[in-house]
């Protein structure tokens, strides 16, 4: 139980599937095995509805002990099932925090790629970044400083995690980003300091893949700190999840 907190539903209510424009279905074949009913899981799962763009849900996954570090991510009606995945790993104590996309998957490419129509963009920006870590902070009692905090995202959600890090090092010390689309490609400068960057795509997903691998070159040329690693799959595939642990041991250690 968190203390001093509502008791947070659990995982199969916080999973049912939202109204409006909200999606909790988008489930790749990996994950529909990874949510199994009889799997166990010792965190817990809270779902709430935050002002934004009418109403937008976050589903947070907290780890059986104090967290040591959070990762926000796009995405998250997918994202914070992978909770469990981090209670079988040697990893430290990570919360997930998961702002939910959109069901349309134009709207939701632009809220996530700053290239196509700026204004959404920002609205969505200052959303996730500045009302999310503020409503998490209040909600949970709960800051970590840019060293032991993430952005995650994969697909168009790669490109948020993308743009969010480079945007916001004070705030990211991380970026994990799996098969990255290209509608937000890397700037021809790209100013530092920069957060940790981890990338990740698949050999079945040649498009992903080489905008991942651009991705890659363009931080390592800025000076980034930068992981690349190149995975049996494709897009949507079983390795996004497989390699979020990494990620977070990549990142926290323990």
């Amino acid at each position: 139980m968190m203390r001093g907190y509502p008791s947070p539903m659990k995982e199969s209510e916080a999973m049912e599937k939202p109204t409006g424009n909200q999606v909790s279905g988008d489930l790749s074949e990996s994950d529909r095995v990874l949510v199994k009913p009889n799997d166990t899981v010792s965190g817990e799962f809270l779902t709430e509805t935050l002002e934004y763009d009418g109403e937008r849900q976050v589903t947070v996954y907290y780890p059986p002990a104090t967290p040591e570090a959070i990762v926000f991510a796009g995405d998250g009606q997918r994202i914070a099932r992978w909770g469990r995945l981090l209670e079988r790993a040697k990893v430290p104590p990570t919360m997930i925090v998961g702002v939910h996309g959109l069901v349309d998957e134009t709207l939701r490419l632009h809220e996530y790629s700053p290239g196509f129509e700026p204004e959404r963009f920002a609205a969505h920006e200052k959303f996730f970044v500045d009302d999310v870590r503020q409503w998490t902070k209040l909600r949970f009692g709960l800051e970590q400083p840019a060293e032991r905090t993430a952005v995650l995202g994969v697909s168009a959600g790669g490109e948020l995690a993308l743009a969010l890090g480079i945007r916001h090092p004070q705030v990211y010390g991380a970026i994990f980003c799996a098969s990255p689309g290209a509608g937000y490609k890397p700037p021809a400068v790209i100013p530092g300091p920069l957060p940790r960057s981890y990338l990740v795509a698949g050999t079945q997903e040649p498009f992903f893949l080489e905008n991942a691998a651009k991705w890659a070159e363009a931080l390592r040329v800025a000076g980034a700190d930068v992981v690349m690693n190149e995975r049996a799959g494709s897009h949507g595939g079983a390795f996004w999840r497989e390699e979020f642990p990494l990620m977070v041991a990549w990142a926290f250690g323990r």
